[in-house]
């Protein structure tokens, strides 16, 4: 497996995952990974519903890093555990979520978009109201939106998450029908030196390819981009580095040479 480090997890620290990061841990060691890294939902004003109690993803982050120092410590023979967060991105909560990730000592930050207009296309209300386009230009608007304003992350994450969830999912949905966002996207990735992942979890959805769609990883490639993770986005021990060879494939088909690790905020590169 060309890449030893998956760096999109959750444990039973995040409200839709039951995973004790112990578990999560020795399913790493046994897979022959080299790091991994927690990254724990931090989403802020989530909608309350009948399924999701108030404060469901807001992290109790001093528990979390209780037990992540124990197990590192435990484990530091076998593999590089690493302090990470994934914040919900929204853009009445940018102030916000920047105190919040200035009050912590994470190795990484990535930045994700779960809500349009306050909605998690994920309970299906969102194609109630909108076409599949509609409401996949609106959670990218947001996205960008999101970007233009804040720049405290490392990567942003599932840019195109939003596709798991329409009635149509990805039968029509292509880079180009989206390509006047995504180019002001990349740009400003790029202005800020901000990197993607490659996220495996939509494959596991069913979707023809991870997330983003190879299409943006390659543009994002052909202007110049270079930072990139691998995640698999688990939130149970079998789906860790699930996709992980079909990923280094289309990181290479992009022109990618090196997927990345972070520490301190810091990217480290490694080859494919």
């Amino acid at each position: 497996m060309p890449v030893k480090a998956d760096y999109h997890l959750h444990s039973h620290f995040s409200g839709d995952s039951d995973a004790p990061m112990e578990a999560m841990i020795l399913k790493a060691i046994d897979l022959g990974l080299t790091q991994m890294c927690f990254t724990e939902h931090m989403d802020m004003d989530y909608p309350v519903t009948e399924d999701s109690p108030e404060g469901i993803f807001e992290l109790n982050t001093d528990s979390y890093l209780f037990d992540l120092i124990k197990y590192k410590q435990k484990y530091a023979d076998k593999i590089n555990i690493c302090f990470g967060v994934e914040v919900g991105m929204q853009p009445h909560l940018l102030q916000k979520i920047a105190r919040y990730i200035q009050s912590w000592d994470f190795d990484f930050v990535i930045a994700s978009t779960h809500l349009v207009r306050h909605i998690d296309p994920y309970d299906g209300s969102l194609f109630q109201i909108m076409s599949d386009e509609e409401a996949y230009r609106a959670y990218f608007e947001e996205e960008l939106a999101c970007m233009k304003s804040f720049s405290d992350y490392d990567i942003y994450g599932h840019i195109d998450y939003v596709i798991r969830y329409g009635k149509s999912r990805d039968r029509d949905y292509s880079y180009e029908k989206y390509q006047d966002i995504f180019e002001k996207m990349i740009d400003t990735l790029l202005e800020q030196e901000k990197g993607i992942e490659v996220n495996t979890g939509g494959l596991r959805k069913g979707l023809k390819e991870q997330h983003p769609c190879t299409q943006f990883l390659r543009r994002y490639r052909e202007k110049g981009g270079e930072i990139v993770t691998v995640g698999s986005d688990a939130h149970t021990p079998k789906d860790l580095a699930s996709g992980f060879d079909r990923a280094a494939q289309v990181l290479k088909s992009c022109g990618f040479t090196h997927y990345c690790t972070f520490e301190k905020r810091m990217p480290s590169y490694h080859r494919l």
